[in-house]
C-alpha cells in the first residue's frame, strides 16, 4: 500500500522534529513535560506542516497511551462518546490519549461536550489548530489546558529535512540525486515552512524524473512546479492573513522601505492586491497623515492605477505608494484626535449644541430670537473666538499638533493669530 515520503520520514523522537527548538530543546517547558509523563491537556497552535501530529504521536508512545485521533472536519462528538464509552476496553492503564486536529472545525456546543470527557483524566486531550485558538477554542476548553505554540519551520531547517528524504529516495530507488543548483534551496523556500509539502516535493522530484544510467536529474524547472506558492500563506479567514497585513502596516509606519514591499509582494505573491490597496490607504491616513496630507490623494491614484492595470503590472503603483509612505514623516495626530473624541461620545459626553452653532432655520419656527453666531470670515485673519463645543466638553482638547514640519508650522501660524 501507499505510504507517502512525509509519512514514511515522520520524526520517532523529540530530537527528530525540525525547527521547534523553543518548545522541544533541550530544557523547554514542553520537552519536559514530555520526560516528565505527566502529560495536561494541551492544544497545539500554529501553521500545518510544523509537527503538531507528529509530536502527538510522540508524546502517546513514550507514555504508553492508547493514541486515538480525530479530524474536527468530519469527527462528530458521537465519535468521541464512543471512546469513551469503550474506555474499560481498552486495557491502557496510563489512559487514552485523544489527539483531535482542526478543533475549531467544531462548534462551541461541540468544544462544551468535550469537558465531560477530560474532566476525571481518564482521556487526555491534545487538540490542534491552525487558528489562533483564543478566537476559535471555547474558553472552558482553554482554562483545563496548556497551549503551545509551533512556529513556521526555517528555510535552514527545512532544508535538512530534504536532503534527509533526497537520501532516503537515493537509498530507495538505487538512484543518485543530481539536484540543480538551487532546486532544493528553492523548495526549501517555496514551501512556506510546511515540510509535509516540502518532502511531497521531494517525492514528486524522484517520481517524474528521468532515470540516466545510475543517477537521476533534479532540475530548478521542475522544482519551481511542484512547489508552485506553497509558501504564500495568506488565506483570508487565517491569523496568517492578517499578520501579513499588519507586518505591511508597521513596517510602513516604522519606516522602513525595504520591509514594507517585502510584506506588499507576500500580500500580492498570494493574490491579496485588494486587502492590499485598503490596507495602503489605510496606513496613509493613519499613520502619514498631517505630517505629509498630499500622500493622500497620491496613494489613492497609486491604488487607482493598480486596480485598473491588474497584476503583475499592479505592483509597480502600489510599490511606490508603500516606499514613499515608509519614507515619508510621520504624524498619528488627527487618529489620536478621533479616537479621542469617539472615546467621549461613547461615554455620553457631549450636550447640546451652542446655541450660536445650531441651524439658522430653526429660529424661523420656534424662538425668533438672534443665535449670536459670530461669522469668522468678518473678522482679521478669518478668526473669531467663540466655543463650538458643548458646553460639558469645552476647553476639551482632542488635537495637538504633531511634531512634524507642516504641523508645526500651522501651529506658530495659529498660535500668533490667537495671541497665545
Amino acid at each position: 500500500m501507499y505510504q507517502p515520503l512525509a509519512d514514511l520520514l515522520r520524526p520517532q523522537t523529540l530530537d527528530e522534529v525540525y525547527g521547534q527548538e523553543h518548545i522541544l530543546g533541550k530544557g523547554a517547558v514542553l520537552r519536559r513535560l514530555i520526560d516528565s509523563g505527566n502529560i495536561p491537556n494541551m492544544v497545539f497552535y500554529g501553521p500545518s506542516g510544523t509537527g503538531k501530529t507528529t509530536v502527538a504521536n510522540i508524546i502517546a508512545k513514550k507514555t504508553n497511551r492508547t493514541l486515538y485521533k480525530l479530524n474536527a472536519t468530519t469527527a462528530s462528538t458521537a465519535d468521541i462518546k464512543h471512546i469513551f464509552e469503550e474506555l474499560d476496553s481498552f486495557m491502557s492503564p496510563n489512559g487514552v490519549l485523544l489527539y483531535l486536529d482542526e478543533i475549531q472545525s467544531f462548534n462551541k456546543k461541540q468544544q462544551q461536550s468535550l469537558l465531560e470527557y477530560i474532566e476525571n483524566g481518564k482521556i487526555t486531550l491534545i487538540t490542534s489548530t491552525t487558528e489562533n485558538p483564543y478566537f476559535y477554542v471555547f474558553n472552558a476548553i482553554l482554562s483545563r489546558s496548556t497551549i503551545f505554540e509551533f512556529k513556521q519551520i526555517s528555510v535552514e531547517a527545512t532544508l535538512q529535512a530534504i536532503h534527509r528524504a533526497v537520501a532516503f529516495m537515493e537509498n530507495r530507488t538505487g538512484l543518485k540525486a543530481v539536484p540543480e543548483e538551487g532546486a532544493l534551496e528553492y523548495i526549501a523556500g517555496a514551501c512556506g515552512g510546511d515540510l509535509r509539502k516540502a518532502l511531497n516535493a521531494v517525492e514528486v522530484l524522484f517520481s517524474v524524473g528521468v532515470p540516466d544510467g545510475g543517477s537521476m536529474a533534479m532540475t530548478l524547472e521542475d522544482a519551481k512546479a511542484v512547489s508552485q506558492k506553497s509558501a504564500m500563506r495568506a488565506d483570508r479567514d487565517g491569523d496568517n492573513y492578517y499578520d501579513l497585513l499588519s507586518a505591511l502596516q508597521k513596517s510602513v509606519r516604522g519606516s522602513d522601505p525595504d520591509a514594507s514591499v517585502h510584506y506588499l509582494a507576500r500580500l500580492l505573491e498570494a493574490g491579496q492586491m485588494q486587502s492590499a490597496c485598503r490596507r495602503l490607504m489605510v496606513i496613509a491616513a493613519e499613520d502619514v497623515g498631517l505630517a505629509y496630507p498630499q500622500v493622500l490623494p497620491i496613494v489613492k491614484s497609486c491604488v487607482d492605477m493598480a486596480l485598473m492595470i491588474g497584476m503583475p503590472e499592479a505592483r509597480i503603483p502600489l510599490a511606490d505608494a508603500a516606499v514613499l509612505m515608509a519614507t515619508s514623516p510621520k504624524s498619528n495626530s488627527a487618529y489620536l484626535a478621533i479616537n479621542s473624541a469617539i472615546a467621549d461620545v461613547n461615554r455620553g459626553k457631549g450636550g447640546d449644541f451652542p446655541r450660536h452653532l445650531q441651524n439658522v432655520h430653526a429660529d424661523s419656527y420656534t424662538m425668533e430670537r438672534e443665535q449670536g453666531y459670530l461669522y469668522p470670515h468678518d473678522y482679521p485673519n478669518h478668526w473669531v473666538r467663540q466655543q463650538y463645543l458643548p458646553d460639558d466638553l469645552a476647553g476639551k482638547h482632542y488635537y495637538e499638533y504633531g511634531p512634524n514640519k507642516l504641523e508645526q508650522a500651522a501651529k506658530q501660524y495659529w498660535d500668533a493669530v490667537q495671541n497665545k
